[in-house]
């Protein structure tokens, strides 16, 4: 009776350990799917950030040879009087509101107005940026300007331009 009880039990413990190899095995199968998987998705990632490179490069040379070719004495700028060019010829209302004009009439999404503090800080010389004072009820109100003019010259008057 002792050796049927034996033989009874060992099957049932033979029986638990190979199902515990196998959920080992499908275990270890679900990890290295899960590691492969994870490999795959670092590849897409690498191959989606490749071709946003590649799209920006050609976008900023595209854009760049456009600006060239409009403006050619700006191939002999340096870096520093390229982003002085820019920042006075673009950065500014005039430019923001001709930028919204054309984003309008291309049915893109339009930008919403820069802050006088952020144009202050990507030009700090320019004369047309003035801080907005809060009134007592706390509603920003526009700066006043000496004179209104659309070429972004207000308040500036031949030689006497101010300098900062």
């Amino acid at each position: 009776m002792q050796a049927a009880f034996v033989r009874k039990y060992s099957k049932k413990g033979a029986m638990k350990n190979v199902k515990q190899k196998n959920d080992r095995r499908k275990i270890e199968e679900a990890r290295a799917k899960i590691t492969q998987y994870e490999n795959h998705m670092k590849q897409l990632v690498q191959k989606q950030k490749a071709e946003e490179r590649k799209a920006r490069t050609k976008r900023l040379c595209s854009r760049h040879g456009l600006l060239e070719s409009m403006f050619p004495e700006t191939i002999v700028l340096t870096d520093e009087q390229f982003k002085a060019f820019l920042e006075k010829a673009v950065v500014n209302d005039y430019g923001r509101r001709m930028l919204d004009s054309v984003m309008a009439k291309s049915g893109g999404v339009t930008t919403a107005p820069k802050p006088v503090e952020v144009a202050k800080r990507v030009n700090p010389t320019s004369t047309t940026a003035k801080p907005i004072k809060a009134t007592q009820g706390g509603a920003p109100t526009a700066p006043q300007t000496e004179s209104s003019g659309t070429d972004g010259n207000a308040g500036k008057s031949g030689s006497a331009a101010q300098t900062s």
